[in-house]
């Protein structure tokens, strides 16, 4: 009797599922199916009403046109909603360009999406956000958090971006430069102002889902303090990490202070240490990246930690001013610029 009871129960389950994966592949139709209804009404109110218009006459089409609508429909056809289709349609020009995004996506993650003016910024957060499948909301708290201006593609030469990101969108295959940040912005630990580097690694394992948002879904944790025996003596990764889409192995080393040049060392013995004795067949090159309160370019330049799968990247544990984080951002960017331009 027990055993029928489970057994109806494993079937309530599976029914259960069945219902659940019907409800998502309806609300995914309806979103697509509703993202061209709009992308189709800003086409034709673009072509047949604002074509070689007045300004101040096509604002009063549209006014009318939504009055009307809104008597016919209800509520959803404001003004606004038809200023939403006519950026959807501005934005997307083709509609072979829209249909690839709005199956993957939903309106709310569009309407989001189109009001970004620089294409391939818009592009990064498209394609990464059908990656990590992230909600509407995480891909607006991506956005306020300057993702794109915080990852390194964003100091590439716009050829390389576009390049990374067509390999993402075809074949799923995604770059370190697409993976990798600078700064990290890790506000969310809640850490005093005075912390050891045993503070920063507890926060971040009591926070782990919230710091591997930060860094991306496709880093799955594999251990804290991961003791490493070279000669009989005893080494520890602080953090080691597996990366799904890269295939390897990821060591995570944390600083209190600004770079060194002797933290290079440190970080080659740990990742050949991977390299002969963790990692498997079919599994590419481990990487390491240094977590600093600082850094100074110059001696990362000099040091060509790139040449040793090695990255280095600031972290910070206050979200600082929208400002502030801007100009050091620009600042950035901009030394990195002259740095490609002086290297051509």
């Amino acid at each position: 009797m027990k055993k029928q009871i489970v057994a109806k129960m494993d079937i309530f389950q599976e029914i259960k599922e069945l219902i659940l994966q019907t409800k998502n592949k309806v609300a995914i139709a309806i979103n697509s199916e509703l993202s061209l209804l709009y992308w189709q009404i800003g086409k034709k109110i673009s072509n047949e009403i604002l074509k070689d218009k007045r300004a101040e006459y096509g604002q009063k089409i549209i006014v009318e046109l939504a009055k009307r609508l809104t008597q016919e429909y209800g509520k959803g056809w404001s003004e606004k909603q038809l200023r939403h289709c006519l950026r959807i349609a501005e934005t997307f020009s083709d509609e072979t360009i829209l249909s690839a995004v709005r199956r993957k996506l939903s309106w709310t993650h569009i309407k989001i999406l189109m009001y970004i003016d620089d294409s391939i910024k818009r592009e990064f957060y498209t394609q990464i956000a059908i990656n990590e499948k992230w909600s509407s909301r995480q891909l607006q708290e991506r956005i306020n958090s300057q993702l794109y201006e915080r990852t390194v593609i964003s100091k590439k030469p716009e050829k390389t971006i576009k390049q990374d990101l067509q390999l993402l969108k075809t074949n799923n295959q995604i770059s370190q430069d697409l993976v990798f940040r600078d700064p990290y912005i890790l506000d969310f630990l809640g850490l005093s102002d005075t912390y050891s580097e045993k503070d920063l690694e507890s926060a971040i394992l009591i926070e782990l889902q919230k710091f591997i948002i930060e860094f991306g879904t496709d880093f799955a944790f594999l251990a804290r303090q991961k003791r490493i025996t070279i000669d009989n003596r005893d080494y520890y990764i602080d953090l080691l990490f597996y990366h799904r889409k890269l295939k390897c192995l990821v060591a995570i080393d944390l600083k209190l202070g600004e770079f060194e040049a002797g933290f290079k060392g440190q970080m080659e013995l740990y990742l050949n240490y991977l390299e002969k004795y963790e990692t498997v067949q079919g599994e590419n090159s481990p990487i390491g990246l240094i977590l600093c309160a600082g850094k100074n370019n110059e001696h990362i330049e000099l040091l060509q930690l790139h040449k040793n799968n090695i990255r280095v990247a600031e972290y910070l544990t206050k979200l600082p001013p929208k400002e502030i984080l801007q100009k050091k951002l620009h600042t950035s960017i901009e030394l990195a610029k002259k740095k490609l331009l002086k290297n051509d």
